[in-house]
């Protein structure tokens, strides 16, 4: 069995889960079949988290680890190491193994933790410009019915919550405020052992992020990947009776308890539509532009790329 020699790290609302479905093509290279384990952002409680955010994470791992692990899970918390071992079971001759978790870049012990265990291992994160990676983080909750209002007033609301973390708020606001989350790993880990991706790059050029990636990887970067898939794609609700069903845990877990993950984009087809999808106006930019402006700022000192683009209207 080999162990995790690469990690991707964040952040959230970034392309992450499409780039996880597009490594997972390559033959060089063995994901964890658990999207996001979280199991280095220790300083994340999963006893504190809300309900509805509990609700996913509702599955007997143990018996699923033990198993052959071909039913994919999203997410899970993984603490146990010698679980965390087992996700990489079935790694055989792969040069890169690997896994995805957006916890790890909001985290702030995952990055010496990762450091601690896999002191050689590689790590890429993914940034997008924070004022869209938010309204894109509002669209997903829209869906899930876990929002019912505009995305200002969301946001709002999100930011002035005394009770705030992973899982337990949505920390619209906070993921974004990338600096010290980037500093972070280049304080700990050696500069080359870091790759830091734009997601305006990605997707712009999907092809040669994906290139980058391999040769990053020291693997085959010439292999062409398929690209006929859409994954994540932002949806809402076709009606409030919809919505509501969403705001209903229960009756989520039961859903993906009976129906086959081929289901999914069936049933995504009859209840949710890309059409009339809200739209992050001027003014609500012009608000969130100045929240992070100089942040932005010194992430761009930091990593010596030109953001300016972040901060137009």
């Amino acid at each position: 069995m080999k162990l995790p020699n690469f990690f991707i790290v964040g952040s959230a609302k970034s392309g992450t889960t499409s780039i996880y479905n597009y490594l997972k093509q390559h033959p060089d290279i063995f994901m964890s079949p658990i999207k996001e384990t979280h199991h280095f952002s220790t300083d994340i409680d999963s006893s504190k988290f809300r309900p509805d955010y509990a609700a996913n994470l509702n599955i007997n791992i143990d018996s699923w680890l033990d198993g052959d692990q071909k039913k994919e899970i999203f997410h899970a918390f993984v603490k146990d190491w010698d679980k965390y071992l087992k996700l990489f079971k079935n790694s055989e001759n792969q040069k890169a193994i690997g896994e995805v978790t957006n916890s790890y870049l909001y985290s702030k012990e995952a990055a010496k933790n990762i450091r601690s265990k896999f002191p050689e291992g590689k790590i890429i994160m993914i940034l997008r410009n924070p004022v869209e990676r938010a309204f894109s983080h509002f669209l997903m909750d829209l869906k899930s019915g876990l929002e019912t209002g505009s995305f200002l007033e969301a946001f709002k609301k999100d930011m002035a919550k005394s009770n705030k973390g992973w899982g337990i708020s949505n920390v619209y606001y906070e993921i974004g405020m990338y600096y010290e989350q980037v500093k972070r790993y280049l304080t700990i880990f050696p500069q080359e052992q870091i790759k830091i991706i734009l997601y305006d790059d990605y997707r712009n050029d999907a092809i040669k992020t994906l290139k980058e990636i391999c040769n990053f990887l020291n693997i085959d970067s010439n292999f062409e990947f398929e690209f006929s898939k859409e994954h994540n794609k932002a949806m809402i609700p076709k009606s409030g009776a919809v919505a509501l069903m969403m705001r209903q845990k229960g009756l989520k877990v039961f859903a993906k308890k009976i129906f086959p993950k081929s289901w999914k984009n069936i049933i995504s087809k009859i209840f949710f539509t890309n059409k009339n999808l809200p739209k992050l106006s001027v003014d609500d930019r012009k608000y969130l532009i100045e929240l992070y402006k100089e942040d932005i700022q010194k992430l761009a000192q930091l990593i010596n790329r030109d953001l300016t683009i972040w901060v137009k209207i």
